[in-house]
């Protein structure tokens, strides 16, 4: 059989929660205002936190010789027993003593045992705490998470119900937020310190700064002895309430390096008057104490030595300590025992005494007839039933002396109210648990229920500035986070933003698209206005084509020079020097007219380059169809005296040139009226430019005036080619025919160029055609005939032009 185990190391702030529950009953017994005429006592058992010393106390409770339904903790009420349990501190004794009395309906009231497991009340049903529930304790961890952007957090939880609970709980929640769990690693209950070391080498691996310790106070010790042999710092640790306010962590001077800033929730602290003298009170020199273990096992470790008598000879007891003076005084020494200046789980203790006093002033007060049982009866004080005082803590409401309303939600839960302090160094003064903020979980309003002053906040290093804990850097604007594959949520690489996207926060998921006419800046911090494009006069492009534009005008008005001066020539003549003058006139205005193509874009300029374009083109192919049919009349006219040339003389050519002209004319006019040109934004989305475009208004309308020059040109073409061979050393058939050719290839080549052509280059191919036919009608009708003029000037002769070559 193994060894029965025993309890070690006398713990003083246990020891201060049941002193506190001894003042409770003597205050509730000298006042009787509350009970009058009734005596409370109280019998205590020690659990020594563990479960197996915990469930033995409960079978003794359960296996009381004066009656199987009596319960310790508390005690009579005159001759009879209160059925209730106030106990026990640890979650994972509780756990186990609930099951138990859960089954009797014997009513347990925790002061410190705050898992969230026993809060389902089909598993333990009489179970209630004036401890909050981890799960509201987790809330506010996760609230402080959130308020300070942490989003890379380690947990380390103890190896028990309340660590490993309140840990996974966390975890959950903190998943929930977009934040991640860097490490949870657990603190095994032998302490190994292997297995601490191995905890202490994950934390540095894991680079996480921001560590939630959710352990009991041992448990923490044992890590923090780890983390100072290690040297591991710059760790920003988080306290859950059970260590937040531990004095055996914040006394020692070794923790202050490692532990200066932590920051913790703890539960709300209050003051209980004449604590502290009843605390002072205590000595096992007095007849009523002398037989009290607990007692005497306090003041034998309180001031190391004994109360036994030593052997004959001997100078001190079996366990080397000195015997006690009797001038041992409690006042001369400070430790946590007398320590009433963070009063919480004491604080705890003495509402729950409190509740089972109200509990039973409700009893007593209950009147015949009107009772809340199914035989409409009351309870009999002095035959008190589990399950009838069960009954009325479940409903008990009663506010303490500082205002706090003590009452019991569904699931056996008081109302969570923390306070979240931070540990400040003060030198020689030690640490000091200063209250930063607090967390009502009753206050919903406008989501308040965290309140922090962090301006009053000391972090870790003695440093004034947030820490910082992700698990990658932060991305600034201009870029968007990108997980990576096989890696936590919160790791991710930062990417800049696409052209046109932006983001002006950081860590954003998705960069904002800019709207149509604004584009992103080179930072991707802000959009701005989109540049705008179109075929200027001062960019290269548009110098070009106006300098080709102007010179060609130029070249034509040199020919129109040159025929003046030699209009008396045969060859000027010999052409039709009215018509050739009017063709000239025409090319120089369709040189022009591309003019109107390049600038910015207006209502008069859209309308003006289409109509300007249509109407000169239409006049120049018609000078030139009148020139073709002038030529090909001529030379088919074999009779001399034919009065066929009277049909197409120079009035029956302007008729017909104005004819054409005025069809051209009727159709623009019908298009600026119906539906015109106009100046229009285009606003591509994976563009930084706004590209000033004319829209053609009516497409059937452009059509036409297309079409209705291609079919002059064509007309134009088919005619000279019929004249092509006529026996002439000058045939200026020939030329029309070239001429037409080139004319044709490049408005055919136009039609698909324009359509496949981007923003301003549209308008570029447009001038571009305008340009290549005239330099195209002007070399190839007139730059022969200036070669004979100025250079050949011996084939300027009526006999050379009338020599038949075929």
């Amino acid at each position: 059989m193994p060894a029965p185990t025993q309890c070690t190391r006398f713990n003083f702030r246990t020891f201060r929660w049941m002193q506190t529950m001894i003042f409770a009953i003597e205050e509730i017994n000298r006042d009787g205002t509350l009970l009058p005429n009734i005596t409370l006592g109280y019998k205590i058992y020690d659990s020594c936190s563990t479960p197996h010393h915990a469930l033995k106390a409960a079978m003794e409770l359960l296996g009381n010789e004066k009656g199987r339904e009596v319960a310790g903790f508390s005690g009579s009420v005159c001759h009879g027993t209160v059925p209730v349990v106030i106990g026990d501190g640890g979650s994972t004794q509780s756990l186990v003593v609930a099951r138990i009395l859960g089954v009797f309906h014997i009513p347990q009231v925790s002061y410190f045992s705050s898992c969230a497991c026993l809060s389902d009340k089909n598993e333990f049903p009489a179970f209630l705490r004036t401890m909050p529930s981890d799960f509201f304790q987790v809330d506010a961890l996760v609230q402080l998470v959130k308020h300070f952007g942490w989003t890379w957090v380690g947990v380390i939880a103890g190896d028990d119900a309340y660590g490993r609970g309140g840990a996974n709980i966390f975890a959950d929640e903190v998943g929930k937020l977009g934040a991640c769990v860097a490490l949870h690693e657990i603190i095994p209950k032998n302490r190994a310190q292997d297995a601490i070391s191995s905890i202490i080498s994950n934390i540095r691996n894991s680079r996480a700064r921001i560590i939630l310790v959710f352990a009991l106070e041992q448990d923490a010790e044992a890590l923090f002895d780890e983390v100072l042999r290690t040297g591991l710092t710059g760790i920003q640790w988080l306290a859950s309430e059970a260590w937040s306010t531990a004095t055996v962590l914040s006394t020692p001077r070794k923790y202050h390096n490692i532990l200066q800033g932590s920051m913790g929730f703890a539960i709300r602290h209050a003051e209980i008057p004449g604590l502290q003298t009843f605390l002072h009170r205590l000595n096992p020199k007095n007849t009523d104490n002398h037989a009290d273990p607990f007692l005497v096992s306090f003041w034998e470790e309180m001031f190391q030595c004994s109360l036994a008598v030593p052997a004959e000879g001997q100078k001190n007891n079996s366990q080397g300590k000195p015997p006690c003076t009797g001038a041992e005084e409690l006042k001369s020494i400070t430790n946590i025992y007398s320590d009433v200046s963070q009063l919480r789980i004491s604080y705890n203790v003495y509402k729950a005494v409190y509740a089972i006093i109200h509990a039973l002033k409700a009893m007593r007060s209950c009147v015949k007839g009107k009772g809340p049982f199914l035989l409409q009866s009351c309870p009999d004080l002095q035959n008190v039933q589990p399950w009838q005082l069960l009954h009325y803590i479940k409903h008990v409401v009663y506010s303490t002396t500082i205002g706090d309303e003590i009452k019991f939600d569904e699931n056996g839960d008081p109302v969570a109210m923390y306070d979240l302090v931070n540990w400040q160094f003060r030198g020689n003064e030690g640490i000091e648990f200063v209250i930063i903020g607090k967390f009502d979980e009753t206050n919903t309003a406008l989501n308040q229920k965290l309140q922090i002053q962090e301006q009053n906040i000391l972090w870790n290093g003695n440093q004034t500035k947030v820490p910082l804990s992700v698990c990658s850097s932060i991305c600034p604007p201009g870029t968007r986070k990108a997980i990576r594959p096989n890696f936590p949520i919160c790791c991710h690489d930062c990417v800049v933003c696409a052209a046109g996207e932006i983001s002006n926060q950081t860590d954003v998921i998705e960069c904002e698209r800019c709207l149509p006419e604004f584009w992103s800046n080179d930072e991707r911090t802000a959009c701005i206005p989109k540049q705008v494009e179109f075929l200027s006069f001062t960019d290269s492009m548009g110098i070009t084509l106006l300098v080709i534009s102007l010179f060609g005008s130029f070249s034509t008005c040199v020919v129109i020079v040159i025929f003046s001066c030699h209009r008396s020539t045969p060859i000027v003549r010999a052409n039709n020097s009215e018509l050739s003058f009017l063709l000239l006139i025409s090319l120089t205005l369709c040189f022009l007219c591309s003019l109107t193509f390049i600038g910015q874009p207006s209502k008069w300029s859209c309308m003006l380059r289409h109509t300007a374009f249509g109407i000169t083109f239409v006049l120049c192919i018609s000078c030139i169809l009148g020139k073709t049919i002038v030529v090909l009349i001529a030379f088919k006219a074999t009779l001399p005296g034919s009065g066929v040339m009277k049909w197409f003389g120079p009035a029956q050519q302007k008729a017909i040139i104005i004819l054409c002209t005025l069809v051209q004319a009727v159709i623009c006019t019908v298009w600026l009226t119906v539906d015109p040109p106009s100046p229009h934004r285009l606003m591509p989305r994976e563009s930084a430019l706004v590209i000033l475009l004319c829209d053609e208004g009516s497409y059937v309308a452009f059509g036409l005036v297309l079409g209705y020059i291609g079919l002059l040109a064509c007309l134009c073409l088919f005619l000279a080619f019929l004249a092509r061979k006529l026996p002439d050393n000058f045939n200026e058939a020939r030329l029309i025919t070239f001429s037409m050719l080139i004319f044709c290839a490049v408005w055919v080549a136009f039609v698909p160029a324009y359509i496949s052509s981007p923003g301003k280059y549209s308008t570029v191919t447009e001038v571009f055609a305008i340009l290549a036919s005239s330099y195209g009608l002007l070399c190839c009708i007139f730059a022969p005939k200036c070669y004979i003029i100025l250079l050949r000037p011996e084939k300027n002769t009526k006999k050379y032009l009338m020599t038949r070559t075929g």
